[in-house]
């Protein structure tokens, strides 16, 4: 099994570090840096990534490495691999399972160049902040689903930055939660345990044999995402757990609304998280843009339940005796407003990665947050004028050089 990470800041470089950790040396864990020169500064450092905690560090090593620029030539030769390049992979071969670590703006175009190396049998690990790459992907990229990779939708909640090269500091413990998302071109079911009505409620767990046995005929059509997720669940230190793909969608609609409040705010007044709601006016702000993302949750969830309803009745069914769900309270606003206040006091200390990326003159994720919430308003009809404003302003903030500054 050969396992990639895309995008290698500070949270590609503490998973890289981790999964190395648990992962036996057979299995080659190799890091795709943007650029040759790049990938020689890594190696020239020593093959490894250090990862300090609370004074404490750990270093994992001997990594394989890649980088878009290096040609195949140039690390082979006539009778197999070149000795001298022995760290480099061959950016030819295919990828079963690939980690994408980079900011969200980059994750498509970075993809689409590694496009080549995917199969339907690869799997890709998204950890972006906000929403709608894997949309992106299925309708740019993967437009067919039969010929489709499987993916995995991931959260990150840990706090880190980059103390040196090859060295991060990890300062927030946080966890990371997945899901998979189901194939409509494949009938697997990957929760059937999880749904299983012989077992209480209580007591079903999602189980690794759903996804595939050494006895299914498919299983190489399968193989990678299930040792995907099973070095997903050994990674303990990260507090990684596998969530059905219906709960992953509330985790990942909670951390979206946190990130549309707390990125933009900061990046707009320069501060850091836990001077937010020092000022009553950003507490308004707040309940402003989670009544706004709960209003466009909840037509969703209605959507929903009217085509199931539909659908239903067309086939005969009696509808006033179906039990149709009801609205996760997780995507109240009061839960919401909730949700924002815990992560600003467990965050307080922190510089948002959208301020870091205003101050450094990076290019921001504001369209994957805010727009992509914009997006999710249009299509539920519910006008969210505070969530625009929040866009705008970032926007506007990108576009003044800190050099111009009075």
């Amino acid at each position: 099994m050969r396992f990639h990470i895309l995008g290698l800041g500070s949270i590609g470089q503490l998973f890289a570090h981790h999964l190395r950790r648990i992962t036996p040396t057979q299995h080659p864990v190799t890091l795709i840096h943007r650029s040759r020169s790049v990938a020689e500064e890594f190696l020239a450092h020593g093959n490894f990534i250090r990862v300090e905690r609370n004074g404490i560090v750990l270093t994992a090593g001997s990594f394989k490495v890649d980088a878009f620029d290096i040609p195949s030539s140039d690390i082979r030769t006539a009778d197999g691999p070149d000795p001298r390049h022995a760290p480099y992979r061959n950016f030819d071969e295919p990828i079963d399972s690939l980690f994408v670590t980079t900011k969200a703006h980059q994750a498509v175009r970075a993809i689409v160049r590694l496009a080549p190396r995917l199969s339907a049998d690869s799997t890709i690990v998204l950890f972006q902040n906000g929403m709608g790459i894997y949309e992106e992907l299925s309708h740019r990229l993967f437009p067919t689903p039969e010929l489709r990779p499987h993916f995995i939708l991931a959260s990150n909640t840990h706090g880190v930055f980059i103390k040196n090269t090859n060295h991060v500091v990890h300062t927030g413990l946080g966890k990371i939660e997945f899901g998979i998302i189901q194939n409509p071109a494949r009938s697997s079911n990957f929760e059937a345990s999880y749904h299983d009505e012989s077992v209480s409620r209580s007591g079903r767990r999602l189980q690794l044999n759903d996804i595939t046995t050494s006895q299914d005929p498919k299983f190489k059509q399968y193989r990678s995402l299930r040792d995907t997720v099973a070095v997903l669940l050994l990674l303990d230190p990260l507090h990684s757990t596998w969530k059905p793909i219906r709960e992953m969608q509330i985790i990942l609609r909670r951390k979206l609304v946190v990130d549309a409040i707390i990125n933009p705010l900061t990046a707009i007044m320069g501060c850091r998280n836990g001077d937010l709601f020092v000022s009553p006016n950003t507490r308004r702000i707040m309940k402003l843009v989670c009544r706004e993302a709960s209003h466009a949750f909840s037509m969703e969830f209605q959507l929903e339940n009217d085509r199931m309803l539909k659908a239903l009745a067309a086939q005969g069914v009696d509808i006033s005796t179906v039990d149709v769900a009801r609205f996760p309270e997780q995507l109240t606003c009061n839960a919401l407003e909730n949700e924002v206040l815990e992560v600003v006091r467990a965050t307080g200390g922190n510089i948002s990665s959208m301020l870091s990326d205003i101050r450094t003159g990076r290019p921001t994720e504001i369209d994957y947050i805010n727009g992509f919430l914009l997006e999710f308003g249009n299509i539920c009809k519910v006008r969210m004028p505070t969530t625009r404003s929040l866009l705008q302003l970032v926007k506007m903030r990108s576009e003044i050089p800190l050099d111009q500054q009075l």
